[in-house]
């Protein structure tokens, strides 16, 4: 069998020790490298995202944001690399994911309080269980919309919003956002915000968020994770500490207002080069 000219040559490189994240680091990753029709999207990628914190992903166009998540969740598999979850392997792990495709991730021949069941039944959960842990998300998510329609009966709000429940049912310990917002109207995302945040305050969840909205990324996040062109690096880290519960007065404090522009130079600045 004759090599692909543009497939990736990899070199042996000699075995790095692992190094583990600082305290408090829930998701490690060490010399991550993933190439794309023979060019690097990622290359030697070392990360530390903290336990209990939300961690918005945001970067030029084509850098990487999506499939950064992807392969931390292991929905698009690694070239070469290590990531661990408080040292353990994703098999060990219990995560969520809420797809930016909401009309694609729900099952359209389940009905929706089904399909939020659903990861709770893979788990083999009694019925007595699974009731009691929906009756918990319809009340947290305050739902006023009928459960016992299809998914395509729903509106898109509605769908997400299904969506991010039946992420949340098992309890991940991690929950992966892509986009969530993207196809949603301006009230259903406020809406959401909202939502996410009373999730995130009640269980301290570790989240990451990829966002192509700025105001967005920031105004969700513990830590705005800034990215290079590809291949890709990290360009800064900015903590945004201002208290939670966050609201549309937020958007005019200090904080936000600092942090959004800080984001937005690093952005700039990664842009033009």
């Amino acid at each position: 069998m004759t090599a692909h000219a543009n497939a990736p040559v990899f070199a042996e490189a000699p075995a790095r020790s692992f190094r583990p994240g600082p305290a408090g680091t829930h998701i490690t990753i060490r010399g991550l490298t993933k190439y794309f029709a023979g060019w690097p999207l990622y290359e030697n990628f070392d990360l530390d995202i903290p336990k209990g914190k939300i961690v918005s992903v945001f970067g030029p166009n084509g850098c990487g944001k999506s499939t950064l998540i992807n392969m931390i969740a292991g929905l698009v598999p690694i070239d070469s690399g290590e990531i661990l979850f408080d040292g353990k392997s994703l098999k060990e792990t219990k995560i969520g994911y809420v797809f930016q495709n909401y009309r694609e991730a729900l099952f359209p021949w389940m009905r929706t309080i089904d399909n939020i069941a659903y990861p709770l039944k893979l788990e083999g959960r009694s019925k007595a269980e699974v009731d009691r842990r929906l009756a918990e998300l319809v009340e947290s998510f305050d739902v006023k919309f009928d459960l016992d329609r299809y998914p395509y009966e729903l509106s898109g709000g509605q769908q997400q919003t299904a969506s991010i429940m039946r992420a949340l049912a098992p309890g991940p310990e991690v929950l992966f956002l892509d986009e969530p917002f993207s196809a949603l109207d301006y009230e259903m995302t406020l809406f959401i915000r909202e939502k996410l945040q009373e999730v995130f305050m009640q269980t301290g969840t570790t989240m990451m968020l990829v966002s192509h909205d700025l105001e967005e990324a920031v105004y969700l996040a513990d830590q705005v994770l800034l990215l290079t062109r590809r291949p890709t690096q990290v360009a800064e880290i900015i903590d945004y500490g201002d208290a939670r519960p966050r609201t549309v007065d937020t958007l005019s404090e200090p904080g936000f207002v600092s942090v959004k522009k800080r984001s937005l130079d690093i952005f700039q600045r990664e842009v033009r080069r």
